[in-house]
């Protein structure tokens, strides 16, 4: 199993380029089920978790070519096998976003329930009840959602919580659908809207995509076409952070500041000068300690969960005590166990982690428990005094594009160790 190796005390500066929304490309991968021609996909990022999707869809008889290192078509036309199958589906939640469109336009699916990150219950029950509402029979037996139907039809669908692969999921279904769906209390991201755009390009009918209201009208087909991935937010707020914590200059590049707004906010509270570009944001800390920050996670457009563990290793060596509040996971500070063996003084109270900043943290060995858990902690590692290795970064690899190669141009001393 593969670590990270990172020495620390080096102030990052230069420029990085943002690879393609990870939380973008996944759901858009499974919208192509619904297409009846080929599907382009440009700026798709080469991570794990887009390996096990094409994996998925290969097996359902989708046939994907890689045309160059950012760019694949998708052609699902001789999609002819149902089933999303628990030894591809068990280390990614994401695959749950298969299920409305094979019933949307197959009307037949069996997916397994998901595995992924240990970061709290994510429960599908959401997306059962839309799809139910929509007229699918559906049963849960055997670790498999099975679902059956006709043809859906629309319903008025008002989700019991905000919930993006759940918004996700039931937009995906009502594109192909008999009539008018309309999602209530649905999510905002700015994925959902990627997403949208997407199908709006097949040729599927969707206003209100950004809003709490999305409209759907149901069409009999959707066909072939081309969409690039909207940039990664979650990438480009972990290289500012990276930035921050160190004392240093980073500019993201080919990234847009509009959707980090939340993010910038508490970065510029910290002390850090922000700079905009049209496809661009420079952070600079001009050598500054951070200061500590207040954070509270909630859905977009408010402080994206995603971030939280970042702020979190921002906060330990920050001057003053602040408190983070994750609202979205009950499970989600992981990650500062970890950085107490590094030295950091953080308390963990509920949903709640209260920090006492201090003067540096000490390079230790650690282990990454998630996705975002292992960025902090290659983050805690590059402002850290000495050398931090981090085991089980194949976690990182799920949702980060080359992070070593990334950090290295930036200036930091890390290196990957195989297995």
């Amino acid at each position: 199993m593969d670590k990270l190796e990172i020495t620390g005390g080096i102030p990052l500066e230069g420029e990085v380029a943002i690879s393609g929304a990870k939380n973008a490309a996944l759901p858009i991968l499974a919208a192509t089920l619904l297409a009846d021609g080929p599907v382009t996909l440009a700026n798709v990022p080469h991570l794990n978790d887009v390996t096990t999707t094409v994996k998925l869809l290969r097996r359902m008889g989708v046939e994907i070519t890689f045309n160059d290192g950012k760019t694949i078509e998708v052609d699902p036309r001789n999609a002819s096998h149902f089933v999303a199958p628990y030894e591809l589906v068990k280390t990614m939640r994401a695959s749950i976003l298969v299920l409305g469109p094979l019933v949307g336009r197959f009307g037949h699916a069996e997916v397994s329930l998901p595995g992924g990150c240990a970061i709290g219950s994510r429960p599908v029950n959401i997306h059962v009840g839309g799809l139910r509402a929509m007229g699918a029979d559906i049963s849960i037996e055997n670790g498999y959602i099975r679902a059956r139907t006709k043809r859906l039809r629309g319903a008025r669908l008002v989700l019991e919580t905000t919930t993006v692969t759940g918004t996700e999921n039931l937009m995906m279904a009502a594109a192909c659908a008999r009539g008018e769906s309309v999602i209530e209390n649905a999510a905002r991201e700015p994925e959902v809207v990627d997403l949208a755009d997407c199908l709006a390009a097949m040729g599927a009918r969707i206003e209100g995509a950004g809003t709490d209201t999305i409209h759907v009208q149901g069409t009999d087909r959707l066909g072939g076409a081309e969409h690039h991935v909207m940039p990664d937010r979650i990438e480009t707020g972990t290289y500012l952070v990276a930035g921050a914590i160190t004392g240093g200059r980073v500019t993201a590049k080919k990234t847009r500041p509009e959707h980090l707004d939340a993010v910038l906010q508490k970065l510029e509270e910290a002390g850090a000068r922000i700079e905009l570009g049209e496809n661009s944001v420079t952070l600079d800390m001009g050598g500054r300690r951070p200061r500590a920050v207040d954070i509270r996670t909630a859905p977009y457009p408010a402080f994206p969960t995603d971030m939280q563990a970042q702020f979190c290793a921002l906060n330990a060596v920050a001057d003053g005590v602040s408190a983070i509040t994750e609202t979205i996971f009950e499970n989600r500070f992981q990650h500062a166990l970890e950085m107490q063996r590094m030295g950091a003084n953080l308390r963990v109270e509920g949903n709640t982690v209260i920090c006492h900043g201090v003067d540096a943290l000490a390079g230790a060995p650690v282990m990454a428990t998630d996705l975002r858990a292992s960025a902090s902690l290659v983050l805690a590692g590059a402002a850290a005094r000495g050398t931090t290795i981090i085991d089980r970064i194949y976690h990182i690899d799920r949702g980060y594009e080359c992070i070593e190669e990334k950090l290295a141009q930036l200036g930091a001393a890390i290196r990957r160790l195989a297995s």
